[in-house]
């Protein structure tokens, strides 16, 4: 039973501290006596800490000047027994002459220094700073101030800094180590890269090398298999005239020699004279071949090997640019392949070159064959009515056979190209001459309409001519500023769209008289131009120093945003269907990928800081104008200039030919040519060929 009891007692004392009275529940009550203490003791701490911090912040408060709210310095004591920074109230007493805390009558009279106030202020101060110090700061403060250390301690003290020290310096050591080993293992690995692919530039250059030596291999046995025939033709033709018949196997000199005899038999006596006559012309015809191939070569030895050097200069003159032209085009044809798979790693042109190596020929042969632009025509753009001369625009319609100009005198001038190269510059005059109200700031043919050219103007209105009748067919004046460029779309012929000083670029159509669409931009609109495989693509230069190319169905945000220019763009001119190129009056010209949205070039040489100076484009070149009044072209694979032209002034109060004052202002290409035709601020107009 007591047994009992006390398991039902022990099972019971976890839920029900006292169970009879006459027992006494120990164990609860020593658990709860032995928790009382913790608690009791835990609020006994926070109680203190509350303490100490409510004494810490009557103490700042008291030692708080009542102006300023901070830490009295330079205490003054007041006669009405109130303490004050003495900057605080000085400036206090010089508008008042009361305590600013009771109120009383003061002046700087009756104002005492504080000297126990400081002296408490100050060993405030110094047991702060104790308590930030850093030990080391602590340790180095005991010791200036005298504290008495046995040599012992201070033996034990000096153990265990030089343990410290070592330890310190071996992590340290350590921690150079491993960044010293990081270092050169990051360099390690970026030179083996580096390495890796000279390697495979390396291989690149090996194939090609051998491509085309054994390309030239195969030329040299074409040539000379031709060489041999031809040789062999003038022989058989020498033995046939010249030399005796000779007996050869087969049959043909038997026939030969009965045919001779039978016309030695009908000829008589006069076979002789005949015979002579006979082989005459034959005779003096191989001759004159020979001599005419002969006198061709020789007039052509002498060019053609001027001809080579002088693009080879031009190769080495260019060499690093064409050598990161290579290898560019190398490594990207080799990764497409690697993408495509083997398939395409190995298939070669009818020369047995890889893709790159074709690629980068091309751009070798076109950007070698010429050197300097020469002039093949000049005309006048100014009459005796019109004092301004500029010419903003000049454009070749759909088939290159006529160029309008257009400009600030406010009329539009249609040229014959033909007429223009081939008869004499005093005699040169316009097919067809429109007027306008306003200055024009550039034009653009219809590619699909011949007699359809568009305008814009200084007023913003932007016209579809009809240049047959000299008539507007469209006008459109729903830009508010300035409209500097106008283009027709060339996927769509009704198509055309423009961009003005008033953040806007309008999408027209020539069969209604309002506007398509129009795109609202935060900055003035410098150049417009349609991409040429897509009426849906628009590339638009604004003065905000980017590139913006939208797609009109959704022009709630740009398709892409090319940036890199640091000023305005003005121009944007389309290569292909992928490439765009840009100008800026940063001195710059840039090439982009509008596929890959990535920059491809950037070109320099020129100067544009402040003018409009033209930009055109073809498949395979750039060419601008400058405010020095040259003339630039540059291939689209190498950033320097290929060849340059600078105008010469006619001006007769200019005899030293400086033309600082005048600029390029408009240039165009003919279509796939390496013609040019170019503009400058004083109103002449050149066509200009690229020559070698």
């Amino acid at each position: 039973m007591g047994l009992g009891g006390d398991r039902e007692r022990t099972s019971m004392g976890v839920l029900v501290p006292t169970v009879n009275a006459g027992e006494t529940s120990a164990a609860p009550v020593v658990a709860i006596a032995e928790e009382e203490p913790v608690v009791a003791e835990t609020e006994v701490v926070v109680v203190v800490k509350e303490e100490v911090k409510a004494e810490a912040e009557t103490e700042d408060k008291d030692i708080l000047c009542p102006i300023c709210m901070q830490i009295i310095k330079d205490a003054f004591l007041t006669a009405c027994g109130h303490s004050y920074c003495y900057m605080c109230i000085v400036t206090h007493l010089q508008n008042k002459s009361d305590c600013p805390c009771c109120s009383h009558y003061l002046t700087t009279n009756h104002m005492y220094p504080n000297f126990l106030l400081n002296k408490l202020l100050m060993k405030r101060s110094a047991r702060q700073m104790a308590k930030s110090a850093t030990p080391v700061e602590q340790l180095r403060q005991e010791i200036q101030q005298g504290c008495e250390v046995s040599v012992k301690e201070l033996d034990s003290l000096l153990t265990l800094l030089i343990d410290k020290k070592r330890k310190m310096e071996q992590e340290e050591s350590e921690t150079n180590l491993q960044i010293l080993l990081e270092f050169l293992q990051c360099l390690k690995k970026q030179k083996i890269d580096e390495l890796n692919e000279i390697q495979n530039d390396l291989q690149y250059i090996k194939e090609d090398i051998y491509s085309v030596e054994k390309r030239r291999i195969e030329l040299y046995r074409t040539q000379g298999r031709y060489q041999a025939k031809m040789r062999s033709l003038v022989d058989d033709s020498s033995a046939m005239t010249v030399r005796p018949p000779l007996r050869e196997k087969g049959c043909g000199a038997i026939v030969y020699s009965s045919v001779n005899s039978q016309e030695q038999g009908r000829a008589g006596t006069s076979q002789p004279r005949n015979n002579t006559d006979a082989r005459a012309p034959r005779n003096s015809q191989t001759v004159q071949w020979k001599d005419d191939s002969n006198s061709g070569s020789d007039s052509q030895d002498p060019k053609q090997p001027a001809k080579a050097l002088a693009r080879k200069r031009r190769v080495h003159a260019q060499f690093n640019e064409l050598q990161d032209c290579y290898l560019q085009k190398r490594r990207y044809w080799a990764r497409e392949s690697q993408k495509q798979g083997e398939r395409v790693a190995n298939i070669m042109n009818k020369e047995g070159y890889s893709a790159g190596l074709e690629d980068f020929q091309s751009v070798l042969s076109t950007f070698t064959r010429y050197s300097r632009l020469r002039v093949v025509a000049e005309l006048r753009h100014s009459d005796l009515f019109h004092s301004a001369n500029i010419v903003s625009s000049i454009e070749f319609d759909r088939d290159d056979e006529l160029f309008a100009t257009a400009g600030v005198s406010r009329r539009i001038k249609v040229f014959e190209f033909s007429s223009v190269v081939n008869e004499p510059a005093d005699v040169q005059c316009p097919v067809v001459e429109m007027s306008t109200r306003s200055k024009l700031s550039c034009l653009s043919w219809n590619k699909y309409t011949k007699n359809n050219l568009a305008s814009s103007d200084y007023e913003g209105i932007v016209t579809v001519w009809d240049v047959t009748t000299r008539q507007s067919v469209m006008e459109y004046e729903e830009h508010e500023k300035r409209a500097w460029s106008v283009d027709f779309c060339r996927t769509e012929p009704s198509m055309l769209v423009s961009g003005s000083d008033d953040c806007k670029v309008k999408v027209w159509s020539t069969r209604q008289e309002a506007s398509v669409l129009t795109i609202d931009m935060k900055a003035n609109i410098c150049s417009v131009k349609c991409n040429p495989g897509s009426s849906a693509h628009v590339a638009v230069g604004s003065a905000d120093h980017h590139v913006h190319y939208y797609d009109l169905r959704n022009i709630s945000q740009p398709l892409y945003i090319f940036s890199g220019h640091r000023k305005a763009v003005s121009y944007v001119k389309f290569l292909s269907d992928n490439e765009l190129a840009s100008a800026s009056t940063d001195s710059t010209l840039r090439l982009w990928d509008v596929k890959e949205n990535v920059p491809l070039r950037t070109f320099r040489g020129h100067t544009n800081e402040k003018n409009f100076v033209g930009l055109t484009v073809n498949s395979e070149y750039l060419a601008c104008g400058s405010e020095t009044n040259e003339v630039f072209v540059y291939h689209k694979a190498i950033s320097k200039p290929a060849a340059r032209y600078r105008f010469v002034s006619d001006d007769q109060n200019d005899p030293d030919g400086d033309m600082g004052s005048f600029f390029i202002s408009a240039v165009c290409w003919k279509l796939d040519s390496p013609t040019i035709v170019t503009a400058n601020s004083q109103g002449t107009i050149k066509a200009l060929v690229l020559a070698t």
